[in-house]
């Protein structure tokens, strides 16, 4: 029996990449816009002292916390953040946070419109669906190589391929919240004469808002899990200190820094839980 032809998809995969490396400028100018973000946000978290940095946050902790009375988080997050400063992680710390922070602030730009469009048609979530499936499993690794070839090395690759991997739980998140509004709620907006947009604003995004902040938790864990993948062509962070320890095949440094990941992790997923629980 006659082997089958091998279908060239690796090679027009190239050949689409090549083509789209020939829009260099428009690629410079979103290299430019999220390496403006990036070095922005750095630049605040460089030009706050580690101690002021930790009583800020503690501050913002205890504010989204004390109707609870639970000041576990608080406790967690002063000793998480001493034993970092005092393992000499700090700044690859913020460096893992601005990545963090920046991944997330353009998953909401971009996600949280695409998952209304997808509540509001389904012709667009029928297209939008597969693409989110897609981008939600496969293997984060294979998001560097376009990465690479379209925007360098450094930070910006590592916040797009995080963007790219992380994104799909907000749009998700997003439509299912709005579809999960009652629809008695709905029909009497618009029994008052609301507009679509009124409706939107008024009605369903609040409903939908601790559906929505729980899609954008899910998106920050996401980008987070992405830090030492991302290291892997140049993003700055606590994922780089795990990648040479690798490297080098050093337990104890791997070790650590992970813990440093773990703690950066579990501040932030209990922040804005609690954020979420204290918005309902």
């Amino acid at each position: 029996m006659d082997k089958l032809p091998k279908l060239p998809l690796d090679v027009w995969i190239d050949w689409l990449v090549d083509k789209l490396t020939l829009f260099e400028g428009f690629f410079n100018v979103i290299t430019n816009i999220i390496g403006g973000i990036v070095n922005g946000i750095q630049w605040v978290f460089d030009l706050i002292p580690e101690w002021l940095f930790i009583i800020l946050l503690l501050a913002v902790i205890f504010a989204v916390t004390r109707k609870s009375k639970k000041y576990g988080l608080l406790v967690f997050a002063l000793v998480g953040l001493l034993l970092i400063w005092n393992l000499g992680f700090w700044r690859d710390m913020t460096q893992t946070l601005t990545l963090v922070i920046t991944s997330s602030l353009i998953t909401f730009i971009f996600g949280v419109p695409l998952g209304i469009l997808m509540a509001k048609s389904k012709t667009a979530e029928s297209i939008i669906r597969p693409i989110l499936d897609f981008m939600q499993t496969m293997p984060a690794f294979v998001y560097l190589i376009p990465a690479v070839a379209f925007f360098g090395i450094g930070m910006v690759p590592g916040v797009v391929a995080s963007v790219i991997f992380a994104m799909p739980p907000t749009v998700r998140m997003t439509n299912l919240g709005i579809r999960e509004v009652p629809l008695e709620l709905t029909e009497a907006s618009d029994s008052f004469g609301s507009t679509a947009w009124q409706k939107l604003i008024k009605v369903q995004l609040p409903l939908a808002k601790p559906t929505i902040m729980a899609g954008i938790n899910q998106t920050m864990m996401l980008a987070l899990s992405m830090v030492v993948i991302a290291s892997m062509i140049g993003a700055m962070g606590l994922g780089t200190q795990v990648y040479f320890a690798v490297g080098r095949n050093e337990a104890g440094a791997g070790f650590t820094a992970g813990i440093a990941i773990v703690i950066v992790a579990i501040i932030l997923d209990r922040m804005t839980q609690a954020f979420t629980a204290k918005r309902k």
